[in-house]
């Protein structure tokens, strides 16, 4: 079976090609992800994290190289089909909560299959399940200006996997949290991975969240430097994730 994810060759270079002028902001990124990993990507500032998720999730395109979600190239997609396979089959948490105000909670998790409408019943059962799951059931009918910043990060994650994505891309997920919410939120998403098997990439700065992953890869200067798996035991692989950060110099709270 191929892998939820492969990314083959990705390089990106901005400015012009041949000349002196040129940046290479990500330079021959290959690696997969299969069916239920939980990725941390983590690096410097300006080491290319950040192009990489864009280019992963079709926001952007590579110079040269292939990306494969589900064994479709999505760097052949147009703008239109690339925005309807992104609706199908991606879901998205970003730092930014991007939730509706004029929309309770439970409607903005209904949200992805209320665009490709899903049966009615399937709705109702598929955002309650999750948003139990996630611990806001309770509050499912109330805004988002009504509720703390922490569960409007949950209602998010909600919303990304509501639709059973073939995998979710995280840009930075507790980077407007405080650290008990950053807490509630991480439990959630290794939650969903372990119980739902949902397949996660998460590109962070943060060493507490990143401990949740099954697995971190670094990147500098636009390359993979360097990979760690998880034993299991979260206190190890967060020091682990700080002597890592500290050889490669990466920013971490």
């Amino acid at each position: 079976m191929s892998a939820v994810l492969e990314v083959k060759g990705v390089k990106k270079v901005y400015g012009v090609q041949n000349g002196e002028h040129s940046t290479v902001a990500l330079d021959s990124v290959s690696f997969n992800v299969e069916k239920g990993d939980f990725i941390g990507i983590m690096g410097p500032s300006g080491s290319g994290k950040t192009t990489l998720l864009n280019i992963l999730s079709g926001i952007g395109k590579p110079s040269y190289g292939e990306v494969y979600i589900g064994g479709k190239n999505i760097t052949a997609l147009d703008k239109n089909e690339m925005a309807l396979f992104r609706r199908q089959h991606l879901g998205f948490v970003f730092q930014e909560f991007n939730l509706m105000d004029s929309l309770t909670l439970k409607e903005n998790v209904m949200l992805p299959m209320i665009l490709d409408k899903k049966d009615k019943e399937l709705m109702e059962s598929r955002s309650e399940e999750i948003m139990k799951l996630l611990g806001i059931d309770e509050i499912a009918g109330k805004y988002p200006y009504n509720i703390s910043g922490g569960q409007q990060q949950r209602a998010a994650v909600s919303r990304a996997l509501v639709n059973d994505p073939d995998i979710v891309f995280a840009d930075e997920p507790t980077g407007n949290l405080d650290s008990k919410s950053s807490n509630a939120v991480m439990k959630c998403m290794e939650k969903m991975n372990r119980e739902k098997g949902s397949t996660i990439l998460m590109v962070t700065h943060d060493a507490f969240a990143a401990s949740f992953c099954k697995k971190i890869i670094f990147i500098k200067d636009g390359a993979i430097c360097m990979e760690i798996v998880s034993s299991g035991v979260r206190k190890e692989f967060f020091d682990q994730i700080f002597d890592c950060l500290a050889i490669i110099g990466g920013e971490h709270s």
